[in-house]
């Protein structure tokens, strides 16, 4: 009884004091995920920093005039794609991880930062081409999300810190992909392509130093976009919009939802690839929340900015090169 009655007070400190968890501050697993299979014996490998600021106090739909808290996520982000076969594939992603939470208020400032290897995600993947006509793939991939980042970080005093600012979440996950593209016959350097993530997520029984068990929210995204290609100054551009939407289940501790955690959001995103040689390629993209809504109070996110180098080696160039 003793133990329950300290783990409320617990909980209901954090959320005075910290104003709420929130469900987009993580590492940006689901958004960094689909490497495309270039072909037999084909090697991906990408780089990419990914920002992310959240800066903006929500109720529900509605934006509070409140700037007082702010929650910044820095990734460095591993990506690495190898193609088994022309429709098999296996795709890792790694992740590091700053996350830091300032609150400004009454004068006083309370700050929190915490950093190391996030978890990891390994994906089989599998392409199956021409299922809408010509110049369409249809892919499908199942994975996990393996926890390799710590989970049980505590402050300078040795209080452990809350589950939204561990680097790892504690839990292997399931995940499912899918994703499908089509060349349009009235342009046929665009392409319009689709893609649904859906992430069921594990329970952290070690949470709290072995006192509690704590479960993020199942997560689903789905995105949509137009890409295009054009050539300026002799060197290949691929600009593209896309429209994302994201929706987050409650957390749980020991069963129950956790107030204050979960929601649905929608972004835009422009984005734009070069292509630096035939084998590297720059790409950067800009998100921008065009709708939000929370459960209870939370913050979300205000602008997220992502960009990096992707490098495609042939397995015959490789062999090529040795020789």
């Amino acid at each position: 009884m003793i133990r329950i009655l300290f783990f409320s007070l617990f909980l209901l400190g954090c959320h005075q004091v910290f104003s709420q968890t929130c469900c987009s501050g993580g590492v940006p697993l689901s958004n960094n995920l689909g490497l495309p299979n270039e072909g037999k014996g084909s090697f991906t490998v990408g780089l990419n920093y990914d920002y992310n600021n959240l800066n903006t106090l929500n109720a529900g739909s509605d934006k509070l005039n409140d700037d007082s808290r702010l929650r910044i996520t820095n990734s460095i982000l591993l990506n690495a794609g190898y193609a088994i076969s022309d429709r098999f594939s296996l795709e890792a992603l790694f992740t590091w991880v700053n996350q830091t939470r300032t609150i400004s208020q009454f004068g006083n400032e309370n700050f929190s930062e915490t950093q190391g290897i996030g978890d990891a995600v390994f994906l089989v993947k599998y392409a199956i081409p021409n299922v809408l006509g010509s110049q369409s793939v249809f892919n499908v991939g199942v994975g996990t999300k393996a926890p390799f980042g710590k989970s049980d970080l505590t402050t300078t005093e040795g209080f452990q810190l809350t589950a939204d600012l561990q680097p790892g979440s504690g839990a292997w996950d399931l995940l499912g992909w899918l994703s499908i593209s089509k060349g349009l016959n009235f342009r046929p350097s665009a392409t319009l392509s689709g893609s649904i993530t859906y992430r069921a997520t594990g329970e952290n029984t070690s949470y709290l130093n072995n006192t509690s068990i704590y479960e993020f929210g199942n997560v689903v995204q789905t995105n949509i976009g137009y890409t295009d290609q054009f050539l300026l100054f002799n060197t290949i551009i691929n600009p593209g919009l896309i429209l994302k939407y994201r929706k987050a289940s409650s957390d749980k501790v020991e069963s129950s939802e956790l107030p204050n955690t979960g929601g649905e959001w929608v972004f835009v995103r422009p984005e734009l690839a070069v292509k630096i040689t035939p084998s590297v390629t720059f790409n950067s993209r800009l998100e921008i929340p065009f709708y939000s809504y929370v459960e209870g109070t939370q913050l979300t996110p205000t602008l997220r900015f992502t960009a990096g180098i992707t490098v495609l080696l042939k397995k015959n160039k490789v062999l090529n090169t040795i020789n």
